[in-house]
C-alpha cells in the first residue's frame, strides 16, 4: 500500500493552508499513493487564541475540512486529516475540539478522534505551552477500517502515553498514525525514539506526519516525518523542509513480527501494586 505523508509549515490564515493541503492531497494521487496522511493542526496553527477565535469554526461551517474532503473524492484517496481546530458552534464559550478525521475517497468523514493527552508541559526557558486552556480532552479511543489494515488514531503528545496504543492494538489496529508540531526540543530528544518504541511493542507501522519550521504564530516545529515498520526499522525520515514524501507499506509485516515475538498476545492484566509499609 503506497501512502503519502505532507510535511506542512501551517499558519494562520486557514484558506491558505487549505489550498496548500489540496495541492498536496492532488500530488499524492497523481504519485500512485492510495492515502494522505497530514499533520497536526493542518488548518491553523495560531497560539494567539484571541485571533485564532476568529478563525476557528464548528465541523459543518469549516472550510479547510470542507475544501479536504472534496479534494479527497475529486482525487479518489484517502485522507488521514492530522487535526483541525474545531469549536462547538451551540457553545461559544466551550473549549475547541483538537479533532483528527479519516475521510474516504467519496469526502465521506469514516472516523473522528479528539486528541485525549492535551501538551500542559514547562520546557524551562525553551517553552511553555497550555493546551488545555483553550481546548478540551477527548474521552474516546478510535480505531477504523482504511485499505488493507486498521488504523489506530492519535495525535502528538498522545506519543508518550504507551496505554493509549495498547488499548488501540488490543483493538486491532496494525497501523497507528501520529500527526504532529512537535516541538524543536522535544523532537531532537524524543521523537525518533517514541515512535519507534510505539512501533516495537506494538508490532505495528506508525505513520507521523509532521509540522516543520518556523511559524507565523512565532513557534518552531520539528519536522522529521517517519514512517517506522513493525520491527523498529525507520522507512522513511523526511528531515528539515516541506512537501511530500512516500512510502510502501507490506501489511503483511504485521502478522510476520507478531508471531516472531507476540507482545501483543501476550499481554497479561495484572493487579496494581500495593504499598509496602
Amino acid at each position: 500500500m503506497k501512502i503519502a505523508l505532507a510535511q506542512m509549515n501551517s499558519g494562520i490564515v486557514p484558506e491558505e493552508n487549505a489550498r496548500q493541503l489540496c495541492e498536496l492531497i492532488a500530488d499524492s494521487a497523481a504519485a500512485g499513493a492510495v492515502m494522505i496522511f497530514t499533520p497536526e493542526m493542518s488548518g491553523l496553527l495560531d497560539r494567539d487564541r484571541s485571533r485564532a477565535k476568529a478563525a476557528i469554526r464548528g465541523e459543518s461551517d469549516d472550510a479547510v475540512l470542507a475544501a479536504v474532503r472534496s479534494e479527497a473524492q475529486k482525487a479518489g484517496i484517502w485522507v488521514q486529516l492530522g487535526s483541525l481546530a474545531i469549536s462547538d458552534p451551540g457553545n461559544p464559550d466551550a473549549k475547541w475540539s483538537n479533532r483528527s478525521y479519516l475521510i474516504n475517497p467519496r469526502g465521506e468523514i469514516t472516523a473522528r478522534y479528539d486528541k485525549i493527552h492535551l501538551f500542559d508541559v514547562d520546557l524551562g526557558g525553551e517553552e511553555s505551552q497550555r493546551e488545555s486552556s483553550a481546548y478540551a480532552g477527548g474521552r474516546d479511543a478510535v480505531v477504523a477500517s482504511i485499505p488493507e489494515a486498521t488504523l489506530g488514531m492519535s495525535i502528538c503528545y498522545d506519543l508518550r502515553f504507551p496505554g493509549l496504543y495498547e488499548a488501540l492494538t488490543n483493538a486491532g489496529a496494525d497501523i497507528l498514525s501520529v500527526p504532529a508540531a512537535f516541538t524543536v526540543p522535544t523532537g531532537k530528544a524524543h521523537w525518533e525514539i517514541l515512535l519507534r518504541a510505539r512501533a516495537i511493542e506494538a508490532g505495528a507501522f506508525v505513520v507521523a506526519a509532521a509540522q516543520y519550521g518556523r511559524h507565523e504564530d512565532g513557534r518552531s516545529t520539528y519536522g522529521h516525518s517517519m514512517v517506522v515498520d513493525p520491527w523498529g526499522k525507520i522507512l522513511l525520515d523526511m528531515g528539515e523542509g516541506t512537501g511530500l514524501g512516500f512510502c510502501d507499506l507490506d501489511c503483511s509485516q504485521v502478522g510476520a513480527v507478531r508471531s516472531r515475538i507476540p507482545a501483543v498476545a501476550n499481554r497479561q492484566n495484572f493487579a496494581l501494586p500495593a504499598m509496602v509499609q
